[in-house]
This record gives C-alpha cells, sequence and structure tokens, in this order.
C-alpha cells in the first residue's frame, strides 16, 4: 500500500476521533504498533480564523509519522484555505472528513453531509488537491442511508478528483455507531478504482481485521473505538496476520505500565487535572473484563491528580495477584 511516501504493507492505522485522538493517546497506539496515526477532527473554519485551539490539535512528534491531519467544514473556500494552513504542519497526508456522522456536523453540510451533495464533495476534494504538495485522502460512510449507497460511484468520483487513497466507514450515516457494518461493497470498490482503499468500522479485534482483509482484498484497515478499548489491538492484529496465531493478551502489569505512560503523557501535554478528568474515558479500555472492574473504575473517577490514582490502581493489582492468579483476557 502506497500513498505519497508511505509504503506499508497491510497497515493498521488508528483512527481520527474527536475528543480520543489527542496527541497522549497517538503516542501510545503508535507505540502499540499503530502504522498511522491521524488528529481529531480539525475544523477549517477555526483554522482560517486563526482559533489557537484549533491549531494545537495539528501538533505532533517526529515519532508519530506516518502521521495525517484531518479537515471537516462545508465551504468549498475554507476547506483550501485551512489545507494550506495544514500543510506548513508538515504531516504526510491530508484527510478530508466525508463522513462524520453527528447531527452538528453533517447536517450542516460537512461530514457525511457532503454524501448529500457529491458535485460538492468533489469540488472541495478538487480544490484542497489543488492547493497543497502532500497527498490528501478521504474518508466517507456507504452513504447517507440505506436507499442512497453510491459509494462504488463515490470511489470514482474520489479518485477522479485526485485523491490518493478513500478510507470507508462500512456503515450508512443513519447508522452512526449502531448495527452491524457492511464490508459487501469493498470488492466492488476495490474492482473499480486504483487507489488505496481502507476500512473501517467494527474492527475490534484482531480476528475481525485479518478476516477482512482476506474477504475484502482491502489495502489496510482503521480502528477507532475498538483502540480505547484495547490499544494493543494494533500489533495484535499484525503479529495475528502475519502468523495466524494470535498473541497472548496483555499482562496486568503490563496493561497497568500503559496506563501510567497515557497518562503521564496526558498530564504533561495538558495539565494534572484536565488531564485526570479526561483521562477517565480511558479507564474501561485498561479494566476491560477484569474482577471488580466497575467499581474500580467508578473509584478512579473521584481522584483529581496522578499520584492518588496510581496507588489506587497499584493495589488493585496488588488485590488481583492475591484474589484471581489466573490471567483474564481482553
Amino acid at each position: 500500500m502506497q500513498i505519497g511516501r508511505i509504503n506499508i504493507e497491510k497497515p493498521v492505522a488508528l483512527a481520527p476521533m474527536e475528543d480520543v485522538t489527542d496527541l497522549p493517546f497517538r503516542l501510545v497506539c503508535k507505540r502499540l504498533g499503530a502504522d498511522i496515526v491521524y488528529t481529531e477532527f480539525v475544523n477549517c473554519e477555526g483554522l482560517v480564523r486563526d482559533s489557537a485551539k484549533t491549531m494545537r490539535k495539528m501538533e505532533f512528534r517526529d515519532e508519530e509519522r506516518p502521521f495525517g491531519i484531518q479537515l471537516y467544514g462545508a465551504e468549498e473556500v475554507s476547506m483550501e484555505g485551512a489545507a494550506a494552513i495544514a500543510e506548513s504542519y508538515k504531516p504526510d497526508l491530508i484527510d478530508i472528513n466525508c463522513g462524520c456522522w453527528v447531527k452538528d456536523v453533517a447536517m450542516r453540510g460537512a461530514g457525511a453531509g457532503l454524501l448529500r451533495d457529491l458535485p460538492k464533495m468533489e469540488r472541495i476534494i478538487k480544490r484542497v488537491v489543488g492547493k497543497v504538495s502532500v497527498p490528501v485522502t478521504v474518508k466517507t460512510r456507504l452513504g447517507w442511508d440505506s436507499e442512497s449507497i453510491r459509494i462504488v460511484e463515490v470511489a470514482k468520483m474520489v479518485e477522479g478528483a485526485g485523491a490518493k487513497g478513500l478510507t470507508i466507514h462500512c456503515r450508512t450515516r443513519a447508522q452512526g455507531h449502531s448495527g452491524d457494518a457492511d464490508f459487501s461493497q469493498i470488492p466492488l470498490v476495490k474492482a473499480a478504482v486504483s487507489i488505496p482503499i481502507f476500512v473501517n468500522g467494527g474492527l475490534d479485534s484482531p480476528e475481525k481485521i485479518r478476516r477482512t482483509f482476506q474477504e475484502t482484498d482491502c489495502d489496510g484497515v482503521m480502528v477507532g473505538r475498538g483502540a480505547i478499548e484495547n490499544p494493543w489491538i494494533f500489533n495484535h492484529a499484525k503479529q495475528y496476520i502475519l502468523s495466524g496465531v494470535l498473541p497472548q493478551p496483555p499482562s496486568i502489569e503490563e496493561r497497568v505500565r500503559v496506563l501510567e505512560e497515557h497518562l503521564g503523557l496526558s498530564i504533561q501535554e495538558k495539565g494534572e487535572m484536565r488531564a485526570v478528568i479526561e483521562f477517565r474515558k480511558y479507564y474501561s479500555g485498561y479494566l476491560r473484563k477484569l474482577p471488580n472492574a466497575a467499581k474500580v473504575r467508578s473509584e478512579l473517577m473521584q481522584f483529581k491528580e496522578f499520584a492518588p490514582i496510581i496507588d489506587h490502581v497499584r493495589r488493585y493489582v496488588s488485590w488481583l495477584r492475591m484474589h484471581e492468579p489466573v490471567g483474564v483476557s481482553l
């Protein structure tokens, strides 16, 4: 799979997610095997209006490469201007969000809203491609709803507009995150275009990722919410693809090590109180399927400082070792 200077065999990428794929989480996923990582959604209007908060979303470290900045917006001029600003940060690629299903985005003509106006989507892609020298990719959905699935047509248009890759979340906008993803259209898309095709949607285990590569002949996959629940999924999926043998789940000690690393990175980036509060969304993943996890997670939610959190987690690990000598699986 090649996009610009990026050349990776069967890449397993971290999907862009608002309020999730900040710099600390990207670093953790990168260190755990993510081949490509992306920013959170970056609002083009915020960029062209010089919003400091929006600009900060594009900051990254060299160790994150290959690195993509994902832009969203409904206005052609703003998307073009935002792309030029994004390019100044020197990412490896710029991705255009044509798939966000959230009402405040889609109903205003951005994200998946562009699926209801394909000529406008095409104009935006062409203007962004014409403005920057880095590769431009697109992320979209199968269609607005089950009655308007035109993804093969969309893929041809995306390629014709100059994009160098396409990611398809295999649900419709109407589905949001509900229901099963439908990968049946991917072989048809692959037969219709020559640009790399990534698949996204419900890929939350190494088994699903390996099966998706085998059944769809896609060029890459993108993991979203599955990475929140299990950031080890990247290395595990790649090992399983290569060997056909599922790796052992991370030990309790490994979970705690990565939790501490992740929280420490967040504090460096955001300051202690803000980092601790925003980190609460990740506890369920690090404690997933462990005994008394719900109770421990509830207790951790009460803390606003690093030290008591780590002390509480370590005491919990000691309790597990005394009461649960047999390992647990993710």
